[in-house]
């Protein structure tokens, strides 16, 4: 098959805390009456990405690359024995349960599946919003376990204020919790394990208090403060006469945002796929024979070897690659 761009349509979850933006916002078609994520590249038992366009139209993109030779995931990709990302949107109405992910070594061993380092980027918030991001200080396992048990756990978070375009890299073992009023764009490794410590008391639709996994918890978080974020040493060679920021660069994701403004000129050459998503405005992306266009809340699969692309429009969009 002929490698061309394709637009995706996202698999999208309620859950409680969720609201209604990116439906009404980002264009995000569905029954549901809340959309708390929308699963913009996916490749997950728990969602798959479904190709808008061209020959693969109505096919997932999992079962799609599943057909294709492995190169069209590039050459970065080849460490990884499975598709390594997974890009949302993610609206938090509501305060999202204080929670961490596991490292790789720890979630192959007990949950059957990688583990998850992931970086927010956020898109838009309401003045005064905050998240959660690890501890203020130090504390003890004994300590976690009984702040847990007591509900005192907030007050050894550490609660950052947000802004517009800010960038959070939440390694495995990180304690975080996404605030309410928030609007993320979150890139992570493909995996959906997540042990939550505290929820607000919260019930779920079954009317019971939504499970807690404190024993894994506890096995896993970084009980220190966090770190300074990886250095940022990605290349920026895959732009031209387009105003990029790098934004996380690590061993499974390297994400910039861009800013079009007019014609742009890009490539998606051999060493890895592409994906990005518009946060703002529209694009007209032309590769070859084929023209697209991706307005707020869409998102592109352009598999590595496409070569030479345009994205010619007025907008802002976070693009993505290993």
């Amino acid at each position: 098959m002929k490698l061309y761009p394709m637009k995706l349509i996202a698999p999208l979850k309620d859950y409680l805390w969720g609201g209604t933006r990116l439906k009404e916002e980002y264009g995000k078609k569905t029954d549901l009456d809340i959309v708390a994520e929308s699963w913009e590249l996916a490749c997950h038992k728990d969602g798959k990405s479904v190709i808008a366009n061209g020959e693969a139209k109505g096919k997932t993109l999992e079962d799609w690359l599943a057909a294709q030779d492995k190169s069209v995931l590039g050459t970065h990709v080849a460490k990884f024995p499975y598709f390594p990302l997974l890009i949302k949107l993610i609206d938090a109405r509501g305060n999202l349960s204080v929670q961490v992910h596991p490292d790789n070594e720890y979630a192959q061993r007990v949950e059957g599946e990688y583990g998850k380092t992931e970086m927010w980027y956020i898109v838009d918030c309401e003045p005064g919003a905050t998240l959660i991001y690890g501890f203020k200080h130090a504390i003890s396992k004994e300590e976690f376990e009984k702040r847990i048990a007591d509900n005192t756990l907030l007050e050894v978070c550490n609660q950052v204020p947000v802004h517009k375009g800010d960038v959070f890299f939440i390694a495995s073992g990180t304690l975080h919790a996404i605030g309410k009023g928030i609007i993320i764009c979150e890139i992570q490794q493909n995996s959906n394990t997540t042990y939550r410590v505290y929820d607000y008391g919260r019930l779920g639709k079954d009317g019971k208090p939504r499970e807690l996994h404190v024993k894994k918890a506890i096995d896993v978080t970084n009980l220190e403060p966090v770190k300074e974020c990886p250095r940022l040493d990605a290349p920026i060679d895959i732009f031209v006469d387009t105003q990029a920021r790098l934004l996380a660069s690590c061993e499974y994701f390297t994400v910039y945002e861009l800013e079009i403004d007019g014609t742009s000129h890009l490539t998606a050459g051999e060493d890895s796929f592409q994906s990005f998503t518009v946060l703002d405005g529209s694009v007209q992306l032309q590769a070859g024979d084929v023209e697209l266009t991706f307005k707020k809340g869409e998102t592109s699969f352009l598999p590595a070897g496409l070569g030479a692309y345009t994205l010619m429009g007025k907008a802002r969009l976070v693009l993505s690659k290993i």
